[in-house]
């Protein structure tokens, strides 16, 4: 499957590469940025080649998945962003994972208006969530800088996750749809 890729003011969202372990495993080995991701744990060098494999593999499997995130400025892999939903997971979700020196510079709402235009437009999902660990304060104001509102919580991996969502309708009125939606016109999306 061709991976399509997104583009906004300063990111690229494209599909992993081979050439993006090395960033991507010093973004899962950081015990801070993984302390609310998954299990809470850091990976490894071969644990993270499992997880970047598996971020491609959804994207087989489903028609949709995680983007690598490149800063267009620098060429560098700053993270992960797209759509996620697993065998059993509670809903269709977009999710956001940062390098942590990448942090605070509003990269994860930039690359998170785009992936919900694609949700909502390409995908045409009715209802898109967030699930974020509550001690997340970064994320929890991410999502609510996407529109997304505190809809319950739930368990993960044995912790646990507030659910915050939005419904389609709710993003196509909204400024933030119309603040992106002329990229996807260029594109014929």
């Amino acid at each position: 499957m061709q991976i399509p890729q997104l583009e906004t003011q300063r990111l690229i969202l494209r599909g992993f590469r081979e050439e993006d372990l090395d960033a991507y495993t010093q973004m899962c080995s950081d015990p801070e940025v993984m302390r609310y991701i998954g299990e809470g744990k850091p990976l490894s060098r071969w644990e993270s080649w499992r997880s970047m494999a598996m971020m491609l593999g959804h994207w087989q499997l489903r028609g949709y998945g995680m983007w690598a995130v490149e800063e267009r400025s620098s060429g560098e892999m700053i993270g992960r962003i797209g759509c996620w939903k697993p065998e059993g997971w509670i809903g269709f979700e977009i999710g956001w994972t940062l390098r942590r020196t990448y942090w605070g510079h509003g990269f994860a709402t930039e690359a998170a208006k785009v992936t919900m235009n694609y949700a909502f437009g390409e995908l045409q999902q009715s209802h898109v969530i967030s699930l974020i660990r509550p001690q997340n304060t970064a994320s929890i104001r991410v999502a609510q800088r996407l529109g997304e509102k505190l809809e319950g919580k739930t368990e993960m991996f044995g912790s646990e996750a507030v659910i915050y969502g939005i419904h389609q309708e709710d993003w196509l009125a909204g400024n933030l749809y119309k603040s992106c939606n002329s990229s996807f016109k260029e594109r014929g999306w």
